[in-house]
């Protein structure tokens, strides 16, 4: 008994030695990076409601299920049902949800309202958060559309609010922004996401090396030829597809089988390819123009390379697809992004892709928690060297590839004709349209 009491004594203060406040926790893929690397959710902030089963079904942090705008997420609230005071939290983390600077957002209108759009609202309250708790270290992650290049107002506004807190508070947070590539560094995954970390006494963060390199490139106009990106030798090979979900049983669900117009079309299109395979520069038919869809319709994940970025709100054609044309299980989308391999996604399969395509990859929050501890808080047990725990192993062999039908589906086949590629950039319709106004 008198071992179970020191145990219990031993996590109630790691718990608060490396306390996290958790914003828009979604199915927690950051925190359980952050656990991994040492860290404890003392509390998570959550709206949607199967996020929120998905995360009390596999763990018992104390969770807030309400909308952060609301009262239930009032700042003193928040740090009362986490029992800490202001100034006591090690670490407040989040990803405001990212939809108004958003890739997809720009290939749909040719730009985006940003911070005009009210969702970006989230944004002010992730703020409102670090000015009432003053934690001592905070990680914001978003997408790359935070910082694109001449559009980059969502980082200076961060950027400006700090400065704010600094000068109303008498703090000294410091303000590191980098774009990071999951692949870089382990993920069997590309996907890239900007990370923003400051620390309250000043320290600068300094973001970990990549330790992979990046895949080959697929060359659709050239039929799917990879070629071999400038590697680094002292960088490992990418981990692939296969690693991570090659091995898990075949799920046993019609729920996964692709709908609409174009699922007869799945499986004449090869690993690693999309719907530009049946386009005139493509090896297929005539059925599309070239880059006239987005990039990810009809995509199918190759076993050799790693996944493409997996999405939260995919339409009837939109993938990644498993290379035996079907959806995605949530046991293979979490493995893609490297939860911990107990974890259950609460849902069917739509809610599973909002819930894990909107996380953070595990994996790489781990790294990123433990260089956190290594760097902010000098702490002499934490390993930063070693690859993350939540990584899967490279398997030893990779099977081929599967084999792709002909397209014998007669509306499909009447389909067949030509049509004009994307003009460019600017000069779709929607661009045009603007224009005129």
């Amino acid at each position: 008994m008198r071992r179970c009491r020191l145990f219990s004594d031993l996590v109630r203060r790691h718990g608060r030695m490396f306390s996290v406040i958790s914003l828009y926790t979604g199915a927690g893929g950051l925190d359980l990076g952050l656990e991994a690397a040492g860290f404890s959710t003392r509390v998570a902030v959550e709206f949607d409601q199967d996020a929120v089963t998905t995360l009390r079904k596999n763990r018992s942090w104390e969770i807030i299920h309400g909308d952060i705008h609301g009262d239930e997420g009032r700042s003193d609230v928040i740090l009362d049902r986490a029992g800490l005071r202001r100034g006591e939290p090690r670490l407040l983390a989040g990803g405001p949800p990212c939809q108004p600077f958003s890739k997809s957002g720009y290939w749909h209108t040719g730009d985006a309202k940003r911070l005009n759009d009210p969702r970006a609202k989230t944004l002010h309250a992730y703020l409102r958060v670090l000015e009432d708790t003053l934690p001592e270290v905070f990680l914001l992650e978003n997408v790359p559309g935070l910082a694109f290049s001449a559009k980059a107002e969502g980082l200076q506004l961060l950027e400006r609010a700090i400065a704010d807190i600094n000068a109303k508070h008498g703090t000294n947070y410091s303000f590191a922004a980098q774009q990071l590539n999951a692949v870089e560094y382990g993920v069997p995954q590309v996907r890239q996401r900007v990370f923003v970390i400051g620390h309250r006494g000043g320290k600068l963060f300094r973001f970990p090396t990549p330790t992979h390199n990046l895949p080959a490139k697929i060359d659709m106009a050239k039929g799917g030829v990879e070629t071999p990106r400038q590697g680094h030798a002292s960088r490992k090979r990418p981990l692939c597809a296969w690693d991570a979900i090659g091995r898990l049983p075949e799920p046993d669900t019609t729920e996964l089988q692709p709908k609409g117009k174009y699922a007869a079309l799945l499986p004449s299109i090869p690993e690693g390819m999309n719907y530009l395979y049946h386009t005139d520069r493509g090896g297929g038919l005539q059925l599309f123009g070239w880059r006239r869809r987005y990039w990810s319709m009809l995509y199918k994940i190759a076993k050799r390379l790693p996944a493409p970025t997996i999405t939260a709100q995919p339409g009837p054609a939109i993938g990644p697809f498993h290379w035996k044309n079907r959806r995605l299980s949530s046991a293979e989308l979490c493995a893609l992004q490297t939860f911990p391999a107990d974890f259950e996604i609460v849902g069917d399969n739509l809610s599973a892709h909002k819930q894990v395509g909107n996380a953070v990859p595990s994996a790489l929050a781990e790294i990123l928690g433990r260089e956190i501890r290594h760097q902010f808080f000098q702490d002499p047990s934490v390993q930063v060297d070693g690859l993350p725990t939540l990584l899967p192993k490279r398997a030893r062999s990779i099977p081929s590839a599967e084999p792709c039908p002909e397209v014998t589906d007669s509306k499909l086949l009447a389909m067949v004709g030509q049509y004009e590629e994307h003009p460019g950039t600017g000069k779709g319709p929607g661009a045009i349209a603007r224009a005129e106004l």
